[in-house]
């Protein structure tokens, strides 16, 4: 059995979880999200709680799903409960964001814009033209697009330009020494 798979996931209040065989269900006040459990993984709601166990005598092969799924299973009912958000800055002399309709516009040291189509389940928010904020219910899809945003630009180790997260910590790296 999963070290982290043994710890029940608890459903805050105001959330409202349905089990159906495989498929795991939760409403909230941001929204409502489903999602599968690997073949072998039950779920069950108890007391406001989900535990996840796995099938008897096969609990070393689904070990690893049976972490992964309550993993999921607590992105899911923090998802729809409070949401996932990322922010992104944007480092360089006349390097921006703005927001256009249902993408964002990119200038970021290149001869032309770059577009980015933002996804209709998230929300981006662009509060200065340095800094981009990616919110949504779905954990994956909020990381994904701000990877996407990320890999047009990503910072150079030399002066540090370009986009990254907020909470990145970019190595630096010497430039060239003069010989003597």
């Amino acid at each position: 059995m999963s070290r982290l798979g043994k710890i029940p996931v608890s459903v805050p209040k105001g959330v409202e979880v349905k089990i159906d065989g495989q498929q795991v269900g939760a409403k909230g006040p941001k929204g409502e999200l489903a999602l599968r459990l690997h073949a072998g993984i039950s779920a069950r709601l108890e007391d406001g709680l989900i535990s996840l166990t796995p099938a008897e005598g096969r609990e070393k092969q689904l070990s690893p799903f049976h972490g992964l799924d309550r993993a999921l299973v607590q992105n899911l009912v923090t998802g729809v409960s409070a949401g996932f958000e990322k922010t992104l800055e944007i480092e360089g002399t006349g390097y921006q964001a703005k927001l256009n309709g249902n993408k964002i516009e990119l200038q970021i040291g290149f001869a032309n814009l770059r577009v980015v189509p933002i996804p209709k389940e998230l929300d981006v928010e662009v509060p200065s033209p340095t800094r981009i904020i990616v919110r949504g219910i779905d954990r994956q899809k909020v990381g994904h697009f701000a990877a996407v945003v990320r890999k047009v630009r990503p910072p150079e180790p030399y002066k540090g330009k370009g986009i990254r997260y907020s909470d990145e910590v970019v190595r630096r790296k010497a430039g060239k020494t003069t010989g003597a």
